[in-house]
C-alpha cells in the first residue's frame, strides 16, 4: 500500500456509504419520539422499545464480528447489514401496530450489529499504524458530516410539510438505498482460511474473546468501559438546553452544529493523532469531555451553549475513530473484527447503564449534580488510562 494514498478507493466507498446511511438514520432522529407519540406510544413504551433496540445492537455486535473474523468475509455483514437498517425505515410507516414498530426499530439496530465489526475490519485493513488514525477519522468525518446533514433536511422537510412524520420515512429510505447500492462497488481481500477455530459459534461466544485477547487489550477496554458508563446519551445535553429555556430550533441548531464541528475536524485530529500518538490523543478526548460536562452544570446562554458542544464536538474527533483505531492495533489481524465486536458490544451494555444512572441523577439530585458526578466519573478514567498507558511505548 502505498502510505502518501491512504484514501484508498475502499476507504472511500465505505466512507460514502456511512454518509448516507447517516443522513437516513439522523433524518428520524429528531422526530422519531413526536412520531412515536403520534401514533399512541407512551413514554414508558418507547423507553422500552429503545432498550430493546440498543440490547439488540449491543448483542449483534459481537456475536456478528466474531462471525465475521471466523468465515474470515467482511463484505457480506457490511452489504446485509446496511440493508436492514435501510428496509427499516419505511417498514416503520407503513404499519403502525406496536409489535410491528418493534420488529422495525429493532431491524434496523440489528442492522448496525451485523455491519459494524466487518465494516471497521475493513477500514484496519485498509490501513496501517502510520495512517490509521487519518483512515478512521476521515471515515469518522464522512459519517457525522451526514449525521449534521440528516437533521438539517428533516428541518426543511417539517417546514415545508408542517406534521407529515410519517412521509418523512420514506423520504429516508433514498439516502438508505444510496448506501446500500455503493456496497456493490466495494471489493474485498481474499484472506485464508484461519487455522485452529471452531466450526461454530453461539450468540455469546465473543465473550471468550477476553480470555485470549492482549493484557493492552484488556487495560485499554477497562478504561473505556469506564468511561463509557459515565457517557449517557446526548438527549440530556439537548434537555439541559431546553431546561435553560432556549428554543426548540435553538436546540436543534446546537445539535446540527455539533454534529458538523465532529464531522470537520474528525480527520485533522486524525492527522495530529498519527503524530503525536493514538492514546495520548484519545486522553485529550476525554480530558475535553469531562470539562465540557462540568461546563453544562453552569451554562445558561446560547453563547455558552454553542461553546460547550465546540468542545463537545471536538471531544467526540479526538475519541471516536481513534478509540477504534487503538483496538485494531493491539488486536491481530485475524480478530480484528471480535475485538471490535466486543468492544462496542459492551460500550452498548454500558450506555444503557450510563443513561440510567444519569435520568436517576438528574431526577434526584438535579441536572446540576448530573453533570458534575458525570464529569468526574469520566476523569477517573482519564487517570486510569493516563497511567496504565504511560507504561506503554508506542501505539499499543
Amino acid at each position: 500500500m502505498n502510505k502518501s494514498r491512504f484514501i484508498t478507493r475502499t476507504v472511500l466507498l465505505v466512507s460514502f456509504i456511512s454518509f448516507f446511511n447517516d443522513i437516513a438514520s439522523e433524518m428520524l432522529y429528531p422526530v422519531m419520539p413526536v412520531y412515536l407519540r403520534s401514533i399512541g406510544f407512551s413514554v414508558l413504551l418507547i423507553g422500552i422499545l429503545e432498550g430493546i433496540a440498543e440490547a439488540t445492537a449491543g448483542i449483534s455486535k459481537g456475536y456478528f464480528g466474531n462471525l465475521s473474523d471466523l468465515k474470515r468475509k467482511r463484505l457480506p455483514f457490511i452489504q446485509i447489514g446496511y440493508a436492514f437498517s435501510a428496509i427499516s425505515k419505511p417498514l416503520m410507516a407503513v404499519f403502525i401496530f406496536p409489535l410491528w414498530i418493534f420488529f422495525a426499530r429493532t431491524l434496523d439496530r440489528l442492522g448496525k450489529g451485523v455491519r459494524t465489526g466487518a465494516r471497521d475490519a475493513i477500514l484496519s485493513d485498509e490501513s496501517t499504524r502510520e495512517n490509521k488514525g487519518k483512515v478512521f477519522g476521515f471515515h469518522r468525518g464522512m459519517d457525522t458530516l451526514g449525521a449534521a446533514i440528516g437533521p438539517a433536511l428533516a428541518l426543511a422537510w417539517l417546514y415545508f410539510f408542517p406534521g407529515q412524520y410519517r412521509w418523512l420515512f420514506f423520504v429516508a429510505f433514498i439516502p438508505g438505498m444510496a448506501a446500500i447500492l455503493l456496497t456493490f462497488f466495494i471489493k474485498e481481500k481474499k484472506k485464508a482460511k484461519p487455522e485452529d477455530r471452531p466450526a461454530r459459534i453461539h450468540l455469546f461466544s465473543y465473550f471468550l474473546y477476553w480470555k485470549r485477547a492482549k493484557p493492552d487489550f484488556r487495560f485499554l477496554v477497562i478504561g473505556l468501559l469506564l468511561f463509557a458508563l459515565f457517557n449517557s446519551s446526548d438527549i440530556f445535553l439537548l434537555l439541559a438546553v431546553k431546561e435553560q429555556g432556549l428554543s426548540d430550533l435553538q436546540m436543534i441548531g446546537v445539535y446540527i452544529f455539533y454534529n458538523l464541528v465532529f464531522a470537520l475536524l474528525s480527520y485533522p485530529v486524525g492527522w495530529l493523532a498519527d503524530r503525536i500518538g493514538l492514546k495520548t490523543m484519545l486522553i485529550v478526548g476525554l480530558l475535553i469531555f469531562s470539562l465540557v460536562y462540568f461546563g453544562f452544570g453552569w451554562a445558561g446562554s446560547l453563547l455558552l451553549f454553542g461553546f460547550l458542544f465546540f468542545g463537545y464536538g471536538l471531544y467526540a474527533a479526538c475519541t471516536d475513530g481513534i478509540s477504534k483505531a487503538l483496538i485494531t492495533n493491539i488486536a491481530d489481524k485475524s480478530d480484528t473484527a471480535t475485538a471490535i465486536g466486543f468492544y462496542t458490544s459492551f460500550t452498548s451494555i454500558m450506555a444503557l447503564l450510563a443513561s440510567s444512572l444519569a435520568g436517576l441523577l438528574w431526577f434526584t439530585l438535579g441536572s446540576r449534580w448530573m453533570f458534575i458526578i458525570s464529569g468526574s466519573g469520566v476523569a477517573v478514567a482519564m487517570f486510569y488510562l493516563l497511567i496504565t498507558l504511560k507504561r506503554k511505548r508506542g501505539d499499543i
